[in-house]
């Protein structure tokens, strides 16, 4: 059974923000250069002080993304400064370092059909290509996040073995990701699936090094959140919105929504650095640009509220 950590215990969140990457990469509505330097200026005026920016992949394979070293080049070297990259291969990294970036994310999943589904690799080339990319940068001196997708669950296999995760898990750090972080690709986690991993990763790895990424598929993106906090998790990646979802997996709704994340931290006693009331207007932007209603779970209600919260009403300073 999971021992719960005292909520008083720790006070700060450090929030990613994945919609720029994530959010966008499987949009119908082609979100220009422009758009989405205004999306990466427009978190950052918020408070969010992570945000995966973009990725280095295929343009064919992932149109939206073709833009990635375009990007980096029109954003200021401070905001660049906040963003990470995701990159699929060593070919990936060195694009992404030839463009300037900071941070750099690696992503293996956890089973053999997602590897070769989303990056053409078996399970054991993706760990190889991975382990060469974290040690590249950090010998380029070049900050690094490693996910473990498909964590709890695979679209093609199914269940996801635990001990696979925890043994790939350990691998990414053993190699010296600055950060681990795991992550429910299809949203098909529980609260007490989360806890039962999240415990072992929080005792190796710790609270510094280790995040979590969710989705809210299954409507317990949320739930899962809570369960992560209470054991101690205290990074976590969401998406402004709730934007989100794999090319590559089917079934994969959107992502935890960044506003729900940041209203349940908030209320609980936890500081995440970001203004809720301006976070709801980059909602609305998003809003507008892709040309559909969007909005995590709370985000009609926050939204009528918004007032209250500027006033520093429902337990917001």
């Amino acid at each position: 059974m999971a021992s719960l950590v005292d909520v008083d215990v720790m006070k700060k969140l450090l929030i990613t923000d994945v919609s720029p990457r994530d959010g966008l990469q499987n949009q119908v509505v082609h979100f220009s250069t422009a758009d989405k330097q205004w999306l990466l200026e427009s978190l950052f005026a918020c408070g969010l002080t992570r945000i995966e920016a973009t990725s280095f992949v295929s343009p064919i394979a992932v149109p939206q993304m073709a833009d990635a070293a375009d990007l980096l080049a029109v954003v200021s070297s401070h905001l660049k400064e906040k963003l990470c990259v995701l990159v699929p291969n060593q070919k990936g990294f060195l694009r992404a370092q030839a463009a300037g970036a900071r941070e750099v994310c690696v992503v293996l999943s956890a089973t053999e059909t997602m590897n070769q589904k989303n990056i053409r690799m078996s399970l054991n080339e993706a760990l190889t290509t991975c382990l060469a990319v974290l040690v590249q940068a950090k010998e380029a001196g070049i900050r690094t996040r490693a996910y473990v997708a498909v964590a709890f669950a695979c679209p093609y296999e199914g269940q996801t073995s635990q001990d696979v995760t925890l043994r790939l898990a350990r691998k990414m750090a053993q190699a010296g990701a600055d950060e681990v972080v795991i992550a429910d690709t299809i949203g098909a986690a529980h609260p007490s699936q989360v806890s039962k991993l999240m415990v072992p990763l929080m005792g190796e790895i710790g609270p510094e090094r280790l995040g979590i990424h969710l989705h809210d598929t299954r409507g317990l993106g949320l739930a899962n959140a809570w369960a992560a906090l209470q054991v101690g998790v205290q990074r976590f990646d969401s998406s402004a919105a709730g934007l989100g979802g794999c090319p590559f997996a089917p079934g994969a709704a959107g992502n935890l929504a960044t506003e729900d994340l940041v209203w349940l931290a908030h209320e609980s006693g936890y500081d995440t650095g970001i203004d809720l009331p301006a976070l709801l207007t980059v909602v609305e932007g998003l809003s507008i640009r892709l040309a559909k209603p969007l909005g995590g779970r709370s985000y009609a209600w926050l939204s009528q509220n918004v007032k209250y919260l500027k006033a520093g009403a429902f337990g917001i300073s």
